[in-house]
């Protein structure tokens, strides 16, 4: 039997020169791997009224199809991109402005079809655009406010490349 774990990157049994305590726990396998998030399996945030009208409004402005359970379900093949498919995460700063004007601590970025259209039909329906759009290596982006002070990234996706970025 070894002795299971990793330090510093590398399993227990590849590094010879560690001596193990006598009550070291040990396995029977070679090393251990660690279990690891493969996606965003979704996204839930909570309306501060009635998240009906919150969903209707997306179903409304952003052409979400909701579902029964008052959800939508975006499935992968649907989406057309030349980027390959991606979801991408990331933390920000607790000094950044980037969820700015909105005072909450995340922001959701919905993959969009055609942006321009979709700021077309949001400004038809008075919602304003805070920012955008802009062009960048990976797409274009623009940033609308929800009805109840939430910023929303909108993000037509592009294979990256560094003549997408505009001026």
């Amino acid at each position: 039997m070894r002795a299971c774990g990793v330090i510093a990157g590398q399993p227990i049994s590849a590094l010879p020169s560690l001596r193990m305590p006598q009550n070291a726990p040990t396995c029977s396998r070679q090393e251990t791997t660690m279990a690891k998030v493969t996606g965003i399996g979704g996204v839930c945030f909570k309306s501060t009224g009635k998240g009906a009208a919150l969903g209707a409004w997306y179903r409304d402005h952003l052409g979400l199809e909701l579902s029964d359970f008052g959800g939508a379900v975006l499935k992968w093949p649907d989406d057309k991109a030349d980027d390959g498919g991606l979801t991408v995460w990331c933390v920000a700063d607790a000094d950044s402005t980037w969820f700015s004007p909105s005072q909450a601590s995340m922001m959701v970025n919905y993959r969009v079809d055609d942006l321009d259209e979709l700021l077309a039909q949001l400004r038809a329906a008075d919602v304003a655009i805070v920012k955008g759009p802009e062009s960048h290596e990976n797409g274009n982006f623009a940033w609308i406010m929800d009805p109840e002070g939430n910023k929303v990234e909108l993000w037509q996706p592009m294979a990256w490349a560094p003549n997408n970025k505009g001026d």
